[in-house]
């Protein structure tokens, strides 16, 4: 043995019987060093997860987590329970967290959902995925903005409209109508997000839904096919990318909510939006814009942990408080409230005349329409015969001039040639 050497053998079930050579006495006790390091820092995480004894919560949140963490943060402080959030990405909005809780159904990790739009949390509950939730705070919750079986809540909405660039386009020239998207001036320069997520594909199921009832059959899938011939971007960077993508001249206009346009605004960029009507005639009511909630509701699951489940109604509540309500208007986000006592504080970001709607009919058609909007806006467009020229005001292309009870087919609302 060389000089200095020292050779041994260490032999253990715990290292399965593994052979070690110290090559020195210096190696030898860095690694000793070492061994004792890794062995106090997992005593400590042993100790620090015993001594935390609070009750906890997991809740699945799919509104932007800039908007939503300082709102946990604020509840862990005041209420003394800890939250474990699980945050969506923005390309996959609320979809990607609605398909984990199916999948969990049997086994669920999650105790509050609060998703950042309705229409997947209403398929939820009648799924059986989210559960009844009852307190006197949450029984006494507006009953227009909450599940009658009391499976869900909305709270702090977002209106969802045109958003334009200042330095190309002119306000009289952004349209006033969702309608008005299929003129052909706006031939390729449109965005919108991916309409199989988020609030995307919320609108998509309260424009079938709705359109069906108000305007006349067919009128949806007339208004896609004009969408398409107009050459339509469809963007998986979500609504926010919308927005990103007119400020920095890809496109002209789009399809997007609120807080994204506020957002951008507060970063300098020269955008501005308008409240789109969803039926033409001006003097109808309750044809106005869309309000899109956000919703919160409890995991179905055993009640085998009462603790556990008490501090989930605590969230709950405090989402629907007036304090969270009223932190979500002064945010970034600007959200409208939608509990009482709140309006006169909103006027500034509340359109003139919300859309009143169904919004059980609305989710139901949400799947289908979102299908039928990503399938055909994907396909490569074909412009038919007489859409190449100036845009015609009164052609029979603008499907907002159309009359509801008009005998059209639906293949012509769009005017495509023969």
């Amino acid at each position: 043995m060389a000089p200095g050497k020292i050779a041994g053998r260490f032999s253990s079930s715990l290292f399965l019987k593994a052979d070690f050579r110290v090559d020195s006495i210096t190696r030898g006790r860095s690694t000793v060093a070492w061994l004792v390091s890794c062995a106090s820092l997992f005593l400590l995480a042993l100790v620090q997860s015993g001594c935390d004894r609070r009750p906890s919560v997991v809740v699945y949140v799919s509104a932007d987590e800039s908007v939503a963490r300082p709102i946990l943060i604020e509840f862990e402080r005041t209420s003394g329970v800890r939250v474990d959030p699980v945050f969506d990405t923005e390309a996959t909005k609320t979809t990607g967290l609605a398909q984990r809780l199916r999948s969990e159904r049997d086994r669920p990790r999650a105790d509050v959902f609060w998703s950042s739009e309705i229409a997947q949390t209403i398929r939820l509950a009648e799924e059986g995925v989210l559960m009844e939730a009852h307190s006197a705070d949450l029984d006494a919750w507006p009953s227009q903005h909450r599940d009658p079986s009391s499976r869900w809540f909305s709270f702090a909405a977002r209106a969802r409209v045109i958003v334009y660039s200042t330095e190309r386009v002119t306000k009289e020239e952004v349209p006033g109508t969702w309608m008005h998207l299929t003129r052909d001036r706006w031939r390729g320069r449109i965005a919108m997000a991916d309409p199989r997520f988020g609030t995307t594909r919320t609108h998509m199921g309260v424009l079938a839904s709705m359109w069906e009832r108000r305007m006349m059959p067919g009128f949806f899938e007339a208004w896609l096919q004009g969408l398409h011939e107009n050459q339509i971007a469809l963007l998986t960077s979500g609504n926010g990318g919308v927005v990103e993508a007119i400020a920095h001249g890809q496109f002209d206009i789009g399809m997007t909510d609120t807080d994204d346009v506020w957002a951008g605004q507060a970063q300098g960029w020269k955008i501005d939006l308008v409240y789109p009507r969803h039926v033409a005639q001006a003097d109808e009511p309750t044809g106005g814009t869309l309000l899109i909630p956000n919703t919160c509701a409890l995991v179905a699951q055993p009640l085998t942990d009462a603790k556990r489940h008490a501090a989930a109604l605590q969230l709950l509540e405090y989402l629907l408080s007036p304090a969270v309500e009223r932190a979500l208007l002064n945010s970034p986000s600007r959200n409208i409230p939608l509990g009482p006592g709140l309006a006169t504080e909103a006027s500034g970001v509340t359109p003139p005349d919300p859309l009143q709607l169904d919004w059980g009919l609305a989710a139901g058609a949400s799947d289908d329409a979102a299908a039928r909007a990503a399938s055909l806006l994907r396909e490569p467009a074909v412009i038919a015969p007489g859409r190449d020229g100036a845009d015609s005001e009164s052609s029979a292309s603008d499907l907002e001039a159309v009359d509801p009870v008009a005998t059209k087919a639906p293949s012509q609302l769009v005017g495509r040639g023969a």
